[in-house]
């Protein structure tokens, strides 16, 4: 495990300066800074345009380029960062209604839009034997504008259910947008059709950003300002603005955070005095500020803290996370760690990853089982206190230097999966050499085995212990209740009457083999063959045994119980594991038979068994 953890500290630490490299390049080859204010009026129309269409701002109307450079300059500062990857973002995303959902009819519709009470969706309905209300390329530039806001699309064609349209009174060509009217998780959808008489993507635009606006509490006075700012303890997020309506982005975070951060919006467009805001430490204008128990922290001052949906959600994620979110980032990190497996284990390629998929299939196990009692200890009311000091610190974390560069290359390597799995690729590949070099010197027979061996070699450990568990001759005595029990447990799993188990017959190698002795061979030497003859035809009177030539751990006999023959003088014997000793001939016949167990106890030939205290005496026909 610690190869593991090492793995995964050498992984992440090469991600961390892989990303400061490239950050490097990139705005070096940009001729910028990340981190750097850009002046407005530097931009040329076009750019300024870019950067209001990815704030959510609608700017039709505004023909002068002093206009839209005061617009820009009222919805926040604007920094090289956010400059690249609005104009990279332009060139990069895809022409066409990509990513548009075809409902197929009333069942469909309700799944996504109206039972997702999470999300906002703009619908064009497509009446009977009519046109659309937008055109092809319209309707892909108005995809293309709220799909960066997070706003799924989709259109629904009366032809294929008109009974449902004509349900919802949809008798014409129409576009609906669904938008939770609640503050509460989860809550109620209501769907609103789109009145207007101009069908421009602008106007349209216009409309959906008023709509999604209408989610957020609007202040337009001070005291009701002081009065939310010294309300409670809950996570805020105020947008302080000389804006008529909030930009589309901070308007659509507000729905995926519902009931976890509350989005405020303050209009001072017609503030005469400006006394309240610096009551509460807000000094200058646009401004995006936290409120959380511990303060106020002021947004778009680190680095990766940019006026997009994709920066501000993954800092709100961090500063309040749901229990989703703390699942995903366990589920990432257990699978990085399983992974490990493939590069660390060595020997044949299907040994690994047979390896990886039992690996993968125990640490994901375990995960979901060890977020079960997690789950169940959150609904506690005792754990309240708990709960809330482990935001305040995961907040503290989260708005330090380090916590804006994780979030930073979290939001890069996110973009970027390619980059990310040959990352992990290379990493892999370079534990991989160093651990052969590590165990260079004491390679085993397995390490170097073939895919075909191993396999051979995984079929035998499959037929010998999962048939029926083997226990070595030479493994560490165990307790008598030990042994019984899993004897019995091995006698109840594989009876001999239905299935007769595979077993590694190599153990009779090591059986115990010796010679009958004689206690009248030992006293004189010259005990011929007629005594032997003679003592052998008595069945009442069996010839006294040398005992000391006898195994020490082999119980005294004096019969084997498989012919029933009392033994005879320089009788070659073989005894088992539980100390029964029977002629070589007659017991390598029994186990051949596949009866590996003695013939007296039924103890298994192929297990050791704890000696007995001291040996003692027997005939097996008393």
């Amino acid at each position: 495990m610690w190869l593991k953890l090492l793995f995964l500290t050498l992984y992440l630490l090469v991600l961390f300066v892989l990303a400061r490299l490239l950050e490097a390049v990139v705005w070096c080859e940009a001729g910028v800074l990340a981190t750097q204010l850009v002046d407005p009026v530097t931009l040329s129309y076009n750019k300024l345009k870019t950067i209001l269409e990815a704030r959510g701002l609608a700017y039709s109307g505004l023909a002068q380029k002093t206009d839209v450079r005061e617009l820009v300059e009222k919805s926040g500062d604007l920094s090289d960062g956010e400059l690249y990857s609005a104009l990279k973002r332009e060139k990069e995303q895809p022409e066409g209604d990509a990513g548009t959902t075809y409902f197929s009819g009333e069942l469909h519709f309700y799944e996504l839009v109206e039972d997702t009470k999470d999300g906002i969706w703009l619908v064009q309905v497509v009446a009977q034997d009519r046109e659309a209300l937008l055109g092809q390329s319209s309707w892909r530039r108005m995809v293309k504008k709220v799909s960066q806001f997070g706003i799924r699309t989709g259109v629904f064609n009366c032809s294929s259910d008109h009974r449902s349209c004509v349900r919802r009174g949809w008798h014409r060509s129409t576009l609906i947008m669904s938008v939770p009217q609640t503050s509460a998780s989860k809550g109620k959808v209501v769907l609103k059709e789109y009145h207007g008489q101009r069908t421009s993507p602008e106007h349209v635009s216009r409309w959906v950003t008023a709509q999604v606006a209408g989610q957020i509490h609007t202040l337009e006075r001070s005291e009701p300002l002081l009065h939310e700012w010294q309300s409670d303890d809950t996570v805020k997020m105020f947008l302080f603005a000389q804006l008529p309506q909030p930009p589309a982005f901070f308007s659509a975070l507000s729905v995926r955070f519902t009931g976890r951060i509350k989005f405020i919006f303050v209009n001072i467009c017609h503030w005469n005095n400006h006394s309240s805001l610096a009551q509460i430490g807000v000094t200058r204008s646009p401004a995006y500020v936290l409120k959380t128990p511990e303060g106020m922290y002021w947004y778009g001052h680190s680095t990766g803290e940019l006026l997009s949906v994709g920066a501000m959600d993954t800092f709100l994620r961090s500063v309040q996370p749901e229990v989703n979110d703390l699942f995903v980032l366990s589920l990432l990190l257990i699978n990085l760690l399983a992974w490990t497996d493939l590069f660390i284990t060595q020997g044949a390629t299907v040994k690994r990853f047979m390896v990886l998929i039992r690996t993968l299939g125990t640490y994901n196990s375990v995960l979901l089982l060890s977020w079960l009692p997690v789950l169940a200890l959150l609904q506690l009311p005792y754990l309240d206190s708990f709960y809330s000091y482990s935001l305040k610190l995961l907040r503290y974390a989260d708005t330090s230097r380090l916590g804006s560069v994780v979030r930073t290359d979290w939001t890069f390597y996110s973009s970027h999966p390619a980059l990310f799995l040959s990352t992990y690729l290379a990493t892999g590949l370079l534990v991989d050499y160093l651990e052969k070099k590590r165990r260079c010197h004491r390679r085993s027979l397995e390490d170097s085995s073939t895919n075909l061996e191993w396999l051979a070699s995984l079929w035998d450990w499959y037929s010998s212990y999962l048939l029926h568990p083997i226990a070595s001759l030479h493994q560490s005595d165990q307790s008598e209740w030990d042994d019984h029990t899993n004897f019995l447990f091995e006698r109840l799993a594989f009876p001999d009457l239905w299935l007769r188990p595979l077993v590694n017959i190599d153990y009779i190698k090591i059986l115990p083999i010796w010679r009958f002795k004689s206690a009248e061979r030992a006293d004189d030497g010259s005990g011929g063959a007629g005594d032997k003859s003679s003592d052998s035809e008595s069945e009442e009177s069996p010839p006294p045994c040398d005992w000391s030539a006898w195994p020490q751990d082999m119980l005294h006999c004096s019969e084997c119980v498989v012919c029933l023959e009392h033994f005879a003088d320089t009788e070659v014997l073989m005894g088992l594991p539980c100390g029964h000793a029977f002629h070589h001939s007659c017991i390598m016949v029994w186990l051949a038979e596949g009866q590996h167990c003695c013939p007296v106890c039924r103890w298994p030939s192929y297990k050791k068994k704890r000696p007995a205290p001291a040996p003692a005496s027997y005939s097996h026909t008393d």
